[in-house]
């Protein structure tokens, strides 16, 4: 798949619903191929439809940013970030939520959403971005060739939909 065929686009919340059947098979695809992303089994298309619902609302607030990937015009990835902090952090946001539907994985949608998404943070005026990820996943190679700065490693720290605990690995990056 070329990058003529890959189009990264932030969601307003109309779109958000709009897409909402898309953006819940992609969480319930990954959910169901056992990935840490919040959500336990089992996990229904209907509950990831409720979760984006509550996205779209954050969205509409301005309290979030929802970029999706989309294939052939088939939407196959998304990314969130969470630009509402604390008062004394106006500058900071969190990315969170990465999801690639695995028919679609390898292809460099990921690294491109997270391209996206600090393009993004950067022109809502943050100069910093956090995340947490499964240690040892695929995802955490990522961020560190994306060069996000590892802190440390919290054992346990969340849950795999089986049950499984799972360690997290937190990272910080400066825009």
């Amino acid at each position: 798949m070329g990058a003529d065929e890959l189009e990264m686009r932030r969601l307003s919340s109309a779109e958000v619903y709009e897409e909402l059947d898309a953006l819940a098979g992609v969480l319930l695809d990954c959910v169901a191929g056992g990935a840490s992303v919040r959500y336990m089994a089992p996990f229904s298309h209907e509950q990831s439809r409720r979760a984006f619902e509550a996205v779209a609302l954050e969205v509409e607030q301005g309290r979030r940013l929802l970029l999706a990937a989309f294939a052939r015009e088939e939407l196959v990835g998304t990314v969130q970030v969470a630009l509402a902090m604390q008062p004394n952090s106006p500058h900071r946001a969190e990315v969170a939520q990465l999801l690639v539907h695995r028919s679609a994985r390898r292809r460099g949608i990921a690294q491109l959403l997270m391209e996206r998404a600090e393009v993004e943070a950067r022109a809502e005026g943050k100069t910093l971005l956090v995340l947490d990820t499964v240690t040892g996943d695929d995802a955490e190679r990522l961020y560190e060739r994306l060069g996000w700065t590892k802190v440390g490693v919290i054992p346990g720290y969340a849950l795999y939909p089986d049950g499984r605990p799972c360690d997290t690995t937190v990272f910080w990056k400066s825009l």
